[in-house]
């Protein structure tokens, strides 16, 4: 026995641990009530072991990660993630992310790898025993989890941002439960018993075990997207420096939208494909989180392909079908931010369509010549290579078709006129010149048929009798051999023909005639008025508005569609009310647009002679009766467009952008 001075002061006994000679061989002990843990697995494991290890009721958020390691984690057990043997067990069987499925693919059931667009992701199966409480524990942990993560990132520093899961719902018979982070926590700190548990209605069910949590100011936003979008499980704030950067991009801050195209992390933000042009609608800040609700709904409504909406100054909102695709999309659509940001600073747009750099039909080309060699070499048997298979050609990025325009897109030939060097007017066509083909086709034309009898049904008698009198009229003027006449005849015989007989028909053949066009420019009217009608506009068609304004350039537009329809249009873009830009607008009453004589009546109108107007337009025929007359036609090469004929690319200026009409001042 020894003795030592502790201090100086008390005296303690230095006592011997060498056991006698005599004693047993025991297995040295790391503490007194030792015990080994058996191997994580999901019929095994039981949260309640957790409370009683990890966690102490009493005080939210203490735990052994705050203390001292517990005496049942032996030496093995700590080490098991930093051994050869560890490793290989953790990143062979365990996720990890805390999880209540097996697995997740950003790919949609039924789908395959290949496909271009993705809506829905992917789940496992559940391995979830079905207790509520441990779903509770598990989605609590996650998202405290996610939190932490998007901290990592940097885009939740300084207590912001924020994240909600919602499970159960109808399909599982039971009701909502609505898992949300409170405000003002440090996002790298939280943890499950921070999180609030809610209903449908925002009422607490279960609140938080840490006192004094303050329910998070974005509370209301989640409930709108839960609301418009019906598959939503969760919602993800972020304040992202380069989503706070991309609503920036306008110097002027009007913008509504943000736009991107051919960047290949498109796929990842659902509904969208690399050629697609991405539309994230931008709301304005205000001073707390809640007053942007009404806001956001409107975004919600106006662009529901879009699965986020950035908010201007501030940040990111965005959601998704599970959380794993929520998280998916907001680190997909942050790439695309912070590629749009760098893109400015190099002079370049992200809405705008490259010239080069993607797929190209000369590539199809080269590798159809080199399938012909190929062939030539296996029939003469000189080869044993197998059969090339040819990559499908993907949907235009308007999803109107699989019409492949990209040769068109390098713009070579014939000189440009500028303006207003080479002249003062300008005369545009709507359908592929200044708004994507899909607008009309797949959104305004369907819109029309699919409220076409409910719209007739509300019309008078008086109004119903003209109707049918101007769409006779219509049908009167065509050709005997017509498709839509041929369609009315066998159809309806000799009897009366109905107004929405004459509207389908009509719509079906792709006529242009005035009655129609009359009739749905007033339903087109009330779709606007609605709101549930937004007209489209290429990124480059506004700027190129602003250079005209104050370049002393006259811009007017001549459509099939009427001129009604043409205003209503442009007075409810995105963008706003741009119908102050334009000087004049034309339709079928000037006359056909195929035929020259409407183009020198439309240039008597304007007070000039044909050769003084620009007229720009996507179809071939336009462009030959514009030339015919005079004009100098200029054809607009947009993606989506029919390929044009090799007679007029190397006849007319082809332009992909009508900002390249801009350039030269007086």
């Amino acid at each position: 026995m020894a003795e030592s001075k502790d201090n100086g002061d008390a005296k303690r006994k230095r006592v011997s641990i060498t056991a006698p000679s005599n004693a047993p061989t025991r297995r040295r002990s790391m503490g007194p009530k030792q015990q080994s843990l058996a191997a994580f697995t999901p019929d095994n494991y039981s949260s309640d072991e957790d409370d009683k290890i990890l966690h102490k009721d009493s005080v939210p958020g203490e735990g052994w990660t705050n203390g001292q390691l517990p005496p049942q984690f032996t030496p093995a057990t700590t080490l098991h993630p930093f051994t050869r043997t560890g490793r290989l067990a953790l990143y062979n069987h365990h996720r990890r992310w805390i999880n209540f499925q097996s697995s997740w693919s950003r790919i949609g059931k039924g789908a395959t790898e290949m496909d271009a667009v993705h809506s829905k992701s992917s789940s496992g199966e559940s391995i979830m025993t079905g207790c509520l409480v441990e779903e509770g524990k598990t989605v609590r942990a996650l998202v405290a989890q996610l939190c932490e993560c998007f901290y990592k990132a940097g885009w939740a520093t300084g207590t912001g941002g924020g994240v909600s899961i919602r499970v159960g719902g109808p399909k599982e018979n039971r009701p909502w439960r609505v898992f949300v982070a409170p405000s003002g926590v440090m996002k790298e700190d939280l943890v499950g018993d921070d999180v609030f548990e809610l209903d449908m209605d925002q009422n607490v069910v279960q609140p938080p075990k840490t006192p004094n949590m303050r329910m998070s100011a974005c509370t209301p936003l989640w409930y709108v997207v839960y609301k418009h979008v019906k598959s939503a499980r969760c919602v993800i704030h972020t304040h992202s420096m380069h989503a706070q950067l991309a609503t920036l991009l306008d110097p002027t801050e009007k913008s509504k939208v943000l736009r991107v195209t051919h960047l290949e992390m498109l796929k990842g933000v659902g509904n969208h494909s690399y050629d697609s042009v991405l539309e994230i609608p931008i709301i304005d800040n205000r001073p707390s989180e809640d007053l942007l609700a009404t806001q956001l709904e409107e975004a919600l409504v106006k662009y529901p392909k879009c699965n986020a909406v950035l908010v201007r100054r501030h940040g990111l909102y965005v959601w998704g079908d599970s959380w794993e695709q929520a998280k998916a999309q907001c680190e997909s659509f942050t790439y695309l931010f912070e590629s749009a940001v760098k893109m400015k600073g190099m002079g370049l747009d992200s809405g705008v369509v490259p010239m080069n750099g993607t797929y190209k039909d000369e590539v199809e080309e080269n590798m159809e010549g080199y399938e012909e060699e190929k062939k030539e070499e296996v029939g003469n048997g000189s080869s044993s290579s197998p059969a090339i298979k040819r990559q499908k050609v993907a949907p235009a990025f308007n999803a109107s078709g699989a019409s492949n325009n990209s040769a068109d897109l390098q713009c070579e030939g014939t000189t440009i006129p500028m303006v207003p060097r080479d002249s003062k007017i300008l005369l545009l066509d709507i359908e592929g010149t200044t708004t994507s083909i899909s607008f009309v086709k797949d959104v305004l034309f369907p819109y029309v048929l699919d409220n076409l009898d409910a719209y007739l049904e509300k019309m008078n008698a008086d109004d119903e009798k003209k109707l049918n009198e101007a769409l006779e009229a219509d049908v009167n003027a065509l050709d005997e051999k017509h498709p839509a006449k041929l369609q009315l005849k066998s159809s309806g015989g000799t009897s009366k023909i109905s107004n929405s007989a004459y509207v389908r028909a009509l719509v079906a053949n792709d006529v242009k005639a005035t009655g129609l066009k009359s009739f749905q420019g007033k339903m087109w009217k009330a779709g606007y008025a609605s709101g549930e009608l937004v007209g489209h506009l290429y990124s480059d068609f506004l700027p190129m508005l602003g250079w005209c304004k104050d370049n002393g350039v006259k811009v007017c537009i001549y459509s099939s569609g009427s001129i009604a329809a043409q205003k209503l249009l442009y007075g409810h873009t995105a963008e706003g009310d741009i119908t102050s830009y334009f000087g004049a607008h034309f339709d079928t009453t000037s006359g056909s647009k195929r035929e020259a004589e409407s183009y020198k009546t439309i240039a008597n109108a304007l007070g000039a002679r044909p050769e003084d107007v620009v007229f720009v337009s996507d179809l071939e025929a336009e462009i030959h009766a514009a030339d015919e007359a005079g004009m100098r036609a200029v054809v607009a090469a947009r993606p989506g467009n029919a390929p044009l004929g090799a007679d007029t690319k190397g006849r007319y200026p082809v332009v992909r952008s009508l900002l390249q009409l801009c350039g030269c001042a007086e």
